[in-house]
């Protein structure tokens, strides 16, 4: 059949049309995605707008995960009556956060040139930006070191994930005296098994660093196997310590490391431990779910670490269990991720 250019014109006319249907369906069913994620859970935190300090005594700052305009957004409670008080919340929002000593490191999601960017931001003591670095990829993990010094963070480069077979990771560490980046820890000798090390797939991250502001200890991936390291920044170099350890955190003694251990093969299930690093012993924790996510001491007996919530798809709740084996777990907060105190 030859076609008119009448009827040429009719088909091109109902192809658009139906194109700018489909087109404001997607941006109304994302508008209304969007609403729905924004409206306030019933039972949920309550919140006060106003000033978050990260060197007021006795409170916890964290991210907020409850839904409402206020998701992401940096909170702070008292660190007595957690659970139940009203969330005092800054205008910062960040996917990763963590604190020491009046500096904080914000992993942060952005645009460029309208396309999804991250980046990280260096906070002083009243959340305001000190310096920003762009980033390869998701945000994971973030940490200051006890003096405030030193900040790490770590990305999965190209949105990659270590629940999957394959993945990429980059873990950078900032000296902000000097402003010295340390833009990626492959870069570091590795001493593996008490020889030296190199391989293309080796991979690094969840940095914890000790009070001497040079001394840090990191999960180092390679040939399907993860590593615990003690590394020196000065030195730039790592040595292994122990093998199945992901995502350390030093206590404030610096005598233990808690960290994830992986059960059941290869599988994406961890139980917490804290190995003490003097013998390199191990005690499983009272916590039997798996925990992915790097803990944070609140004190040298209590660990925090954050759970997906019952029931509420993409968030997290904050628990709590002894660091020597015994008790149980106890919530801590409802739609948070992991705290550390706001002065140490």
């Amino acid at each position: 059949m030859t076609l008119t250019p009448l009827r040429r014109l009719l088909i091109l006319a109902t192809g658009v049309l139906v194109l700018v249907g489909v087109g404001a369906w997607s941006v109304l069913s994302a508008a209304d995605r969007a609403a729905e994620e924004n409206k306030p859970r019933a039972g949920g935190p309550s919140f006060a707008d106003g000033k978050v300090s990260l060197t007021e005594p006795d409170r916890l700052v964290f991210r907020n995960m409850a839904r409402g305009p206020r998701r992401d957004r940096l909170v702070s409670v008292p660190a007595g009556t957690a659970a139940g008080a009203t969330r005092t919340a800054s205008d910062v929002s960040c996917l990763r956060f963590h604190a020491a000593a009046g500096t904080g490191v914000c992993l942060q999601a952005t645009t460029v040139l309208g396309r999804p960017a991250y980046r990280a931001q260096v906070l002083d003591s009243g959340l305001r930006t000190l310096r920003s670095y762009p980033l390869a990829g998701i945000p994971s993990r973030a940490r200051v070191s006890p003096s405030g010094r030193l900040a790490a963070w770590t990305v999965f480069v190209k949105g990659e994930s270590y629940g999957t077979a394959f993945f990429s990771t980059r873990t950078s560490i900032l000296d902000t005296r000097g402003w010295k980046l340390s833009a990626n820890l492959e870069e570091f000798a590795i001493t593996l098994n008490g020889g030296p090390y190199r391989n293309s797939d080796v991979n690094f991250w969840g940095v914890t660093f000790a009070a001497d502001d040079d001394t840090f200890y990191a999960t180092l991936s390679t040939r399907e196997k993860t590593y615990l390291v003690r590394g020196s920044l000065a030195a730039r170099s790592v040595t292994s310590l122990a093998e199945n350890v992901e995502c350390p955190s030093l206590s404030p003694d610096g005598t233990r490391v808690a960290y994830k251990k992986r059960v059941l093969g290869t599988a994406a299930l961890w139980r917490e431990h804290v190995m003490d690093l003097r013998t390199l012993k191990s005690t499983a924790l009272a916590e039997r779910r798996s925990v992915d996510d790097q803990a944070a001491w609140l004190d040298d007996r209590t660990l925090a670490y954050a759970l997906p919530a019952d029931g509420r798809t993409g968030v997290d709740d904050v628990w709590t269990v002894p660091a020597d084996g015994t008790g149980t777990p106890q919530l801590l907060l409802s739609d948070a991720q992991a705290p550390p105190r706001a002065t140490e």
